[in-house]
Order: C-alpha cells, then structure tokens, then sequence
C-alpha cells in the first residue's frame, strides 16, 4: 500500500484521517461513506427478526447450534475475503482502480472514519447471496438461526474494525485485536488478515510471531 509518510517513517495523522473523494457523481461519493452506527440500525433488528423465526421454529439446540455454525461460517469469509479479494492486486489501470476502491483506499486512509464499516449497498448483496446459499445447503427451519449467526458475526466484524481504529481498548482481547490490526496496516499486510476472528491466522498460517505483536499504534 502507498500511505505516505514523513522522515521518521509515519504517516501524518492528517493524511491517515483523510476522507478522499471517489467518485465524480456526488450521490455515488456520498454513498461509499458510512457513519460506524448505521451497521447497528439496519442489521440489529433484522438479526433479532431472524432470531426470533429460529426459535420458533427448530429446538433451542439446533438453533443454537446453527447459530455458532454461521458466526464461525462469518468469520472463514471476513478471513478469505480480506486476504484473497481485499488484497488482491487487480491487473491493469482499471484492476488498480478497482482494488483501491475496495480496499487500497482504507490502507492509503485507515483513520477515516466514515470509511471502517461496509456501507449497505456492498454488505446487503453479500448477505443476501449468504441467504441463498445457506438456503439451498440448511432448507427451512435452519436456514434461519444460520443466517442470524453468519449476520451477527458480520456485525461484530464492523464495529470491532471501527474500535480498533477510533477507540482505546480496556480488555486484553480487545489490546490485542488492535495490536494485530495495526501491525496489518503498518508494518505487514500480508499477514493478520482476521479482523474479528485472529484465529484464521494460526490456521492458515499469516499470524505474526508473538514477540513482533507489541505495541498498540501504529
């Protein structure tokens, strides 16, 4: 990523909290920023919703069963998708584009912050093609209490990737979570590509080395 910085090797804060413009279509620019709480008021009723249809339908095991199958089903695609698509580098000037539109502007800007969370008009369509195929693989009942678990672990991935950027973290898996996310944008981008879910990581292999995981900014 080319975030610029000054002689002693970091990036201005002015530079990193930079809000660049996108698109030339004012209504489209406006669109790719999204305050962190938006998240919350689309897709905490809809997972209460489908919370509500799970046990209504299946047996409190089951559908806490395929509750935890679609958070940990969530957390394998934040990890593929971060690493293989948000990562990927695009042939040509218009792959450049691409990939900067995606993600190159987050590592080029990671302190905007109505550029943390994904706006609706990118997180809908995944969740909905999630919907078709948790449909076709579970049916009805169980379609519902996977999907609840799938939308959660969405949910918990935006707001942790907006707190590791704009808050102090007072637990210890909170301080690591950034530590993490910061050696990510600041010193390896090839590895930590589990936002939420680290664990992804020591599966596959793009963990940092313990003793390179030390401080909380980067």
């Amino acid at each position: 990523m080319n975030t610029r910085s000054d002689s002693t090797g970091a990036a201005p804060a002015d530079y990193l909290t930079a809000s660049p413009r996108l698109f030339e279509n004012a209504l489209l620019d406006k669109l790719s920023r999204v305050h962190w709480t938006v998240p919350l008021y689309v897709y905490a009723p809809i997972i209460a919703v489908l919370v509500y249809l799970s046990f209504g339908k299946a047996s409190v095991g089951a559908a806490l069963g395929c509750m935890l199958f679609g958070y940990i089903a969530w957390t394998l695609t934040e990890y593929l998708g971060h690493r293989y698509l948000f990562h990927w580098q695009f042939p040509g000037e218009v792959g450049k584009r691409i990939h900067f539109l995606i993600h190159g502007v987050h590592h080029d800007h990671p302190s905007d912050p109505l550029r943390l969370v994904m706006p609706v008009l990118l997180s809908g369509p995944i969740l909905l093609a999630a919907f078709g195929v948790i449909a076709a693989v579970f049916g009805f009942p169980l379609t519902w209490p996977v999907l609840a678990g799938f939308t959660a672990g969405y949910l918990a991935y935006d707001m942790v990737h907006y707190h590791v950027h704009h808050r102090e973290p007072t637990t210890r898996f909170g301080r690591m979570l950034r530590r993490v996310h910061m050696l990510h944008h600041f010193r390896d981008h090839d590895r930590g590509f589990g936002v939420s879910a680290p664990w992804w990581d020591y599966v596959f292999g793009t963990s940092y080395a313990s003793d390179s995981v030390r401080t909380d900014r980067g």
